[in-house]
């Protein structure tokens, strides 16, 4: 039996901009993806992971089922074609990260996966490779058009820092976080487009051209990033705060991805005591805020912005960070 594991990430800034060749600073979160695997003699594959229905195929007929096995099919599928020599497997997933908060669950899963059949096939790949071969499963066979950050972050991110990944230059830089942040993590509670409104739909198929205000957005949120990591080496929290204010600002105005909910958890954790700033994380329309607080107050705050929250919008929210 082969056994390992991959955290889901949470951004601290830098929304929208990894696939624009820009900056990104995910950390990794304490909720994991755990994987356990036992090889087998033939190329049949069995997976089942807690609350959904197991899957079965065979190594080299991977096809795009549209179910959460993708992901699963994904890795087997680029490793074969890359060559390298697996063989069938048995294997059980379980996974605390939460599905649809924008903490990529899918990025642990396939990290995860990964770095069980390298243990279990001497496979020659680092967690770099591992990262890039995740990426490609979840793009080539997944459909998911996505950029690197989440799986090089699953793969990379250690507790304790942030990654500053520089996607232009395939650059990434370890970051220290202060003992003094707290960061907290509420999931809004809307998992996709379905739970939105239709006032939010309209709001993002505008009749008149965009495209300013979405270079707009990514242009500022690099900017962001850079101000960011030197305020976050230099200690300061209010700072950090303020520029992840106004990255929320950014997405809700410039890329148009939020929602009331979002706006509304948002506000909660902004008014909460030892609170320096707040955001949504994600693609948007829906999963996580993100908020940056004193160390001491981040669960007092997390639990007083999820009560808040559910007496606005009627949704219960859910402590994420800090567990």
């Amino acid at each position: 039996m082969y056994r390992a594991d991959a955290p889901g990430r949470v951004n601290l800034i830098g929304e929208h901009t990894d696939y624009n060749e820009g900056l990104v600073l995910p950390t990794a979160t304490p909720q994991r993806t755990v994987v356990e695997l036992s090889p087998r003699e033939d190329r049949v594959v069995r997976v089942e992971s807690e609350g959904y229905m197991p899957i079965a195929y065979v190594l080299g007929e991977e096809r795009q089922c549209g179910d959460w096995g993708d992901y699963v099919r994904g890795v087997t599928w680029v490793l074969t074609k890359a060559g390298h020599p697996i063989r069938g497997f048995d294997a059980g997933i379980a996974s605390r990260v939460p599905p649809g908060a924008g903490l990529s669950s899918s990025a642990a899963l396939e990290v995860a996966l990964l770095r069980a059949l390298r243990d279990a096939f001497s496979l020659p790949l680092d967690d770099l490779a591992l990262a890039y071969a995740a990426h490609k499963a979840e793009r080539d066979l997944v459909g998911a058009r996505v950029g690197t950050m989440d799986q090089l972050a699953a793969g990379l991110a250690r507790t304790g820092e942030a990654l500053l990944i520089d996607m232009r230059k395939s650059q990434i830089d370890h970051v220290p976080i202060p003992a003094s942040v707290a960061i907290v993590v509420v999931d809004s509670g809307i998992a996709s487009l379905r739970d939105a409104t239709l006032g939010d739909v309209e709001r993002l198929a505008p009749q008149n051209p965009t495209l300013a205000r979405r270079v707009r957005h990514v242009v500022s949120e690099n900017e962001r990033v850079r101000a960011f990591v030197a305020a976050l080496r230099a200690g300061d929290l209010p700072r950090c705060g303020a520029l992840v204010d106004a990255s929320h600002a950014s997405l809700r105005e410039d890329f148009e991805v939020s929602t009331l909910e979002l706006d509304v958890l948002a506000d909660a954790l902004r008014t909460q005591r030892g609170v320096h700033g707040a955001r949504l994380v994600g693609a948007g329309f829906g999963g996580s805020v993100l908020a940056l607080a004193d160390t001491g107050r981040g669960m007092d705050a997390a639990l007083a912005a999820a009560e808040r929250y559910q007496t606005r919008t009627g949704r219960a929210g859910r402590v994420v960070m800090p567990v």
